[in-house]
């Protein structure tokens, strides 16, 4: 932790925008962190909560949490309302997102970005705070980037809403609360399409064990009867991960967790996946993004269509469940090639275990992307889109863009009415079959993995965060009069 300050009970207001449906480990982190250091520290979780106008006014320091692309966007729509009930305080944002969009949050009024490992960075803002309110000449501010190691604390959930408030885990035997946390932060790989990149460049950082364990007795004790790891690969340190959840599975043998993990580290490690399946795991969420090889080649996902199909056959031999995502719309998508991507979930008996929304996912490319580094993207994009915090691109073939439209809004108006997975998925094939017209073909494919026997487990959060917010999620701010 940054050394020893007095922040004087400095007010502090953490935010957090979207976090995934979870209840948000980026604000209770940071909250401990603070805590430590002496300041009074008050959180909001705008996914479930609204703008309170008495805690923002009170507020020395309002630090917003940018983890993700849809969280930033929700971020800028919400910081004019932020500033109009205090101009005087300073205001960071933190998270992934923050440094690599730091030139636009700042002419949005925000003073400190903070990416990669921010809690000691957060501290740091807060001495600034407390030594402008005494007086006191300013400190250098921290790095918009640090990958330091921390020791981290246990965060501190004691502000935000009860786990009630969030996603829950829907099996065959009925609905369960569920607590997140994280093991591991950044990624030790560079697939070219991912935000981690421009911020841990190949690098990733754990977390203590006995943190992380400490944090799910926590949510265990609130009620959660299921664990997510949002770490963007749970196998970046896989004896680190697997001494988390043996131990976690022999203190809560009745809890059960999933987690994210690569083709590439299922495959190279396919002798914990029986593992996962004996500690309590009950699905593995994997960035799939493709089916055909040119395009996971070119996002150097460094998996293929046949590994994919592998890892499907040996979740089904353990019993666990694999619930994919994708990047279906690309500059390297076909009519065809999107039309096979959903033949292929089919085939593998994916279709249930594929949220909705995975089927309208456009490629984005933020700044400091290595996508850029492609001749076709370089053909196809347009000038940076501040609004968008992406560079706009255009696919070769117009049909591809309209048949992403009418996708988009079969799974926003299926995902707002509550239709079935498979009643979307129908919907979406009918549509891509039609815009692949003739070369479509119509004979059925045989199945290449038979589908799971029990039920699938699903949270109920339906979207995503490379997903574009919903126009739901970007109605005009409200303040709330309570304090």
């Amino acid at each position: 932790m940054t050394a020893e300050l007095d922040l004087d009970a400095l007010r502090v207001l953490l935010i957090s925008t979207y976090e995934l449906g979870r209840q948000p480990f980026s604000l209770a982190s940071p909250a401990a962190w603070l805590t430590a250091a002496g300041a009074r520290v008050d959180t909001l979780d705008l996914a479930v909560e609204s703008l309170r106008a008495g805690t923002l006014r009170e507020a020395d320091l309002i630090a917003v949490s940018v983890p993700m692309h849809t969280a930033t966007r929700l971020a800028l729509h919400h910081l004019p309302a932020i500033r109009a009930a205090n101009p005087d305080a300073v205001i960071c944002c933190f998270g992934l997102y923050a440094a690599m969009n730091e030139e636009h949050l700042r002419t949005a009024g925000v003073e400190f970005v903070l990416s990669g490992e921010f809690e000691d960075g957060l501290v740091a803002v807060a001495g600034i705070v407390a030594g402008r309110r005494r007086g006191v000449s300013q400190a250098q501010p921290p790095p918009p980037v640090s990958t330091s190691r921390l020791d981290f604390l246990v965060p501190d959930r004691g502000t935000l809403p009860k786990l009630d408030q969030y996603s829950r885990l829907i099996t065959g035997e009925g609905e369960y609360l569920v607590g997140s946390t994280e093991a591991t932060r950044g990624c030790k790989h560079r697939c070219r399409h991912c935000p981690i990149v421009p911020v841990y460049d190949g690098r990733f950082r754990v977390v203590q064990r006995d943190v992380v364990l400490a944090d799910i007795r926590q949510q265990v004790a609130a009620g959660a009867a299921h664990i997510t790891f949002g770490d963007p690969d749970f196998f970046n340190g896989p004896a680190h991960s697997m001494a988390i959840v043996r131990a976690f599975h022999q203190e809560f043998p009745r809890v059960s967790y999933d987690a994210t993990i690569k083709i590439q580290h299922l495959i190279k490690h396919d002798d914990l996946i029986p593992v996962l399946k004996q500690t309590g795991c009950l699905f593995i969420t994997s960035a799939v993004e493709a089916f055909d090889d040119p395009t996971l080649q070119a996002l150097e996902k460094n998996h293929t269509r046949a590994d994919v199909v592998r890892v499907v056959r040996r979740f089904r031999e353990v019993g666990l469940h694999l619930s994919p995502t994708f990047v279906p719309f690309t500059p390297w998508t076909t009519r065809l090639s999107y039309l096979d991507l959903l033949d292929t979930v089919e085939e593998l008996g994916l279709a249930g275990s594929v949220a909705p929304v995975q089927y309208a996912i456009r490629l984005l490319i933020p700044r400091g992307s290595r996508l850029l580094e492609l001749p076709v993207t370089l053909q196809c994009v347009q000038p940076f889109d501040h609004a968008s915090l992406a560079y706009p691109w255009t696919h070769p073939d117009p049909e591809v863009d309209r048949l992403h439209a009418r996708v988009l809004d079969i799974v926003s108006t299926g995902t707002a009415e509550g239709s079935a997975r498979s009643a979307i998925f129908a919907s979406v094939r009918a549509a891509a079959r039609e815009t692949a017209g003739a070369e479509a073909g119509q004979a059925r494919r045989p199945a290449l993995v038979p589908a799971a026997a029990d039920a699938i487990p699903v949270m109920t959060e339906p979207w995503y965060c490379c997903a574009e917010p919903t126009e739901q999620q970007l109605l005009p701010s409200a303040l709330d009069g309570r304090p």
